[in-house]
C-alpha cells in the first residue's frame, strides 16, 4: 500500500478495509484520508480503471463502505463520510497515474531533500522502473516513487481539456454543451452527499 494512497496508520487501516469492498464494486481506492477537526470528516476518492466514477456511483459506495466500516469498527466518535472522484487536478498517488498522465504538468514533493529540494514542478514524462521521470528547468530527472510525501496534477488549459474530450467521447457530457462546460470546472465534481455516522467512544537523496 503506497503512503500517497493511505499515509497515518489509521489510513493505511481504513484502506485495507475499503480497498476490497471497492474492487468487489468494480472500483479502485485511489485516496483515503481521515481527516480531524471540529468533525472527523473520512475522505475517499475512488475511480473505476477507466478513471471515471459518476456521483450516483459514490453514493453507492458510501453505502456499501459504511455497512462494512460499522462492522469493523476503526474509528472512535463520531464522522463524516465523504466519497468522491479525484478530481481534474487529481492527487497522483500510484506509480500507474504518473504513467498515465505523462505528458502534464504535476507538483511533486519528497520526504527529504533531494539535490538541495523537497518540490518539483513540470511536465511528467512518465516512469522508469520505480522512477517517477518529471521534466523541469534543469532537464529530466529520475525520483524514486517511495520518495515522494505528495504529487498532484497542476490545473492547466490543456488538462482541462483533455478530461473534458474524454467525457464527451464516452458519452458523459452533451456534445451541445461542451462549450458552456468548459468555462465553468470544479475539481470535485463527483461527490456523494455527506453522511453523518455515529461510531463508539536518479536524482541523489541527501542523507540526514
Amino acid at each position: 500500500m503506497s503512503d500517497l494512497i493511505a499515509k497515518a496508520a489509521i489510513d493505511r487501516r481504513l484502506a485495507e478495509i475499503i480497498t476490497p469492498v471497492l474492487e468487489d464494486m468494480g472500483f479502485e481506492l485511489v485516496r483515503v484520508r481521515l481527516m480531524s477537526g471540529k468533525e472527523q470528516t473520512l475522505q475517499i476518492m475512488a475511480q473505476k480503471p477507466d478513471g471515471t466514477i459518476e456521483v450516483d456511483e459514490c453514493g453507492e459506495i458510501s453505502t456499501a463502505v459504511s455497512a462494512v466500516l460499522d462492522v469493523e469498527d476503526p474509528i472512535l466518535d463520531t464522522y463524516t463520510l465523504e466519497v468522491s472522484s479525484p478530481g481534474i487536478d487529481r492527487p497522483l498517488t500510484r506509480l500507474k497515474d504518473f504513467d498515465q498522465w505523462q505528458g502534464f504538468e504535476a507538483k511533486v514533493e519528497t520526504d527529504e531533500l533531494i539535490e538541495g529540494r523537497r518540490r518539483f514542478k513540470g511536465e511528467l514524462a512518465g516512469i522508469e522502473g520505480d522512477e517517477v521521470l518529471i521534466e523541469i528547468e534543469e532537464g529530466t530527472i529520475g525520483l524514486k516513487f517511495d520518495w515522494l510525501s505528495d504529487a498532484k496534477l497542476v490545473l492547466t488549459d490543456e488538462l482541462i481539456r483533455d478530461v473534458l474530450k474524454n467525457r464527451k467521447d464516452s458519452g458523459q457530457i452533451d456534445e451541445t454543451q461542451f462549450d458552456e462546460i468548459e468555462t465553468i470546472i470544479d475539481s470535485d465534481e463527483n461527490v456523494a452527499p455527506e453522511k453523518k455516522t455515529k461510531k463508539r467512544p536518479s536524482a541523489k537523496k541527501e542523507k540526514n
